[in-house]
């Protein structure tokens, strides 16, 4: 059937519909968009011909089908702008993280950095030497085990002076002369090492300073499975972020002509780059 003609007021213009914020959330043309889906399909233009119509006693004319596809545009624009400001939100300082330690490892061999080394030393005691032994002949010789927790303890009453733990590390035992436990952590390197025959404990700790700390966090290096899995949903989210911003792009690249050839520039420099300027 024919709808019924507008009344004086109803419809508005676009101006209005920017007065009232649609500006600042989907831009100037998708709040005109917005507000066509709103009124049944109706263009500004076609909705000032249809009162003229209605003016002189002519009927609308009926426009069937067109207000499904502006309410399917309309409900996808609404989605799109939920995940990409969600996205945004949740990725937003790990984004600031990797973008600004992306600089500094960029320039890693301009940014100077102290590394500050810490030692202790001691030896087990004939208890735990003799543990140590009854140890390392029930472990293969190419295996890498912990150290029994007793040894483990002793050790730690040691190395504790440089803030390091050995028990639950994995230590290698290949080498017949002593055993290694070696515990880098992040902007760190740290091992211990124990003489098989005389029980002497080496411990060294080396600290090279926040810049660092950060540079490996961004590698993930040495920093456990807790910061993996960050990094997994960190990634995941950009990716989210980066798909609806990509469809949003489709959504309002007819009223923005300079869209497309941005886009093919985000993926032609750094082809042509990595193509002819990396040896």
């Amino acid at each position: 059937m024919p709808r019924s003609c507008p009344k004086s007021g109803t419809v508005g213009d676009l101006d209005t519909v920017l007065d009232k914020g649609e500006a600042r959330l989907i831009g100037r043309k998708d709040a005109a968009e917005a507000a066509v889906a709103e009124r049944g399909g109706e263009t500004p233009g076609v909705g000032t011909a249809r009162r003229a119509r209605c003016a002189k006693g002519g009927a609308p004319r009926p426009a069937p089908g067109a207000k499904r596809p502006r309410k399917a545009r309309a409900f996808w624009l609404k989605q799109l702008h939920t995940w990409h400001w969600i996205s945004a939100a949740v990725s937003l300082a790990g984004m600031a993280l990797f973008a600004l330690t992306g600089i500094t490892l960029n320039h890693a061999a301009s940014i100077g950095a102290q590394p500050v080394v810490t030692q202790a030393s001691g030896r087990l005691s004939e208890a735990d030497r003799a543990r140590l032994s009854e140890e390392s002949a029930r472990v293969a010789a190419d295996s890498v085990a912990p150290l029994p927790g007793d040894v483990a303890r002793a050790v730690g009453a040691v190395t504790a002076a440089v803030h390091l733990d050995p028990a639950g590390h994995a230590a290698d035992w290949s080498d017949p002369e002593e055993i290694y436990v070696a515990m880098p952590g992040p902007g760190r390197d740290a091992w211990v090492s124990i003489d098989r025959q005389t029980g002497a404990i080496a411990a060294e700790r080396t600290e090279r300073g926040w810049i660092s700390y950060l540079n490996d966090l961004h590698k993930g290096r040495n920093t456990g499975t807790a910061w993996a899995w960050f990094i997994d949903l960190f990634a995941g989210a950009c990716v989210i972020f980066t798909l609806t911003g990509f469809f949003l792009l489709h959504l309002h690249a007819r009223h923005r002509p300079s869209t497309w050839p941005l886009v093919a520039a985000s993926f032609v420099v750094p082809l042509v780059l990595a193509l002819f300027f990396i040896h």
